[in-house]
């Protein structure tokens, strides 16, 4: 019996995916090793972590609890994890204020956690050659960085940065056969729903505007970056993918 055609399948890859604590994070690693990855799972919280392993499919799996923001963590990680050929740059964090009262300690916070983050980290594993020939970064925006709404601005522009700087790293390791996308998601059904300050009424009101009437899944947004991080997705590169509806 002969093993089933699946261009989408990750065996023989590993991938590193940050916010793997919860949400997007901790479902993408779930799906990685369904399909055969070797994750490397990092992210703040060292017990939501844990959770995240335990969920893990197959063996192999390797677990580094890090902060992005930190100088000293990222370098720690990236001396710590093995050689990848994915990258997934999902940790993020929201604050909802409108514009006139936006505190620049709450700026700050949003930009190192959703931006500089991403720039920080992709600059230490290209400096180590962490990331092998043939590699794909995966870079997790939002469609707020295009449809913005009150309140959201720090968000929004934070997000439509990571979207930038996908295509930037797209242009600048082509050369190395190195390929990057953004994966722009409507809202998903997240523990960052409840920071964000709506009410739930607020929500229900908001998923009216989906074509489903519904926010989507963790998991249907895994999907996507798997797509991009697969052989099915290697003549995508520079390109946003947006997964609403």
């Amino acid at each position: 019996m002969t093993e089933a055609y699946n261009p989408f399948s990750l065996a023989g890859k590993t991938v590193l995916v940050t916010g793997a604590s919860s949400g997007i994070g901790r479902a993408t690693a779930i799906e990685c090793s369904r399909l055969g990855a070797t994750v490397v799972a990092t992210g703040r919280d060292e017990a939501r972590l844990g959770e995240t392993m335990a969920a893990l499919t197959g063996k192999g799996h390797v677990s580094i609890q890090a902060d992005l923001t930190k100088a000293e963590d990222v370098s720690r990680l990236v001396q710590e994890m093995p050689q990848i050929d994915g990258l997934v740059c999902n940790a993020g964090i929201t604050r909802r204020r409108p514009i006139s009262f936006v505190k620049e300690d709450e700026l700050q916070e949003v930009f190192n956690t959703n931006t500089f983050a991403c720039f920080t980290l992709t600059k230490a594993i290209m400096k180590a050659r962490k990331m092998n020939r043939g590699g794909s970064m995966v870079f997790v925006s939002s469609m707020a960085a295009r449809q913005v709404t009150p309140g959201n601005a720090m968000y929004a522009a934070s997000k439509a940065a990571v979207e930038s700087f996908a295509r930037s790293c797209a242009l600048e390791y082509a050369p190395m056969q190195i390929r990057s996308n953004a994966i722009l998601p409507g809202m998903v059904e997240t523990p960052m729903n409840n920071e964000g300050g709506l009410s739930a009424e607020a929500i229900e009101r908001d998923k009216q505007n989906y074509l489903m009437k519904r926010y989507g899944k963790p998991e249907e947004i895994a999907w996507g970056i798997i797509y991009l991080l697969s052989d099915a997705g290697a003549w995508s590169s520079g390109t946003s993918m947006e997964i609403t509806c």
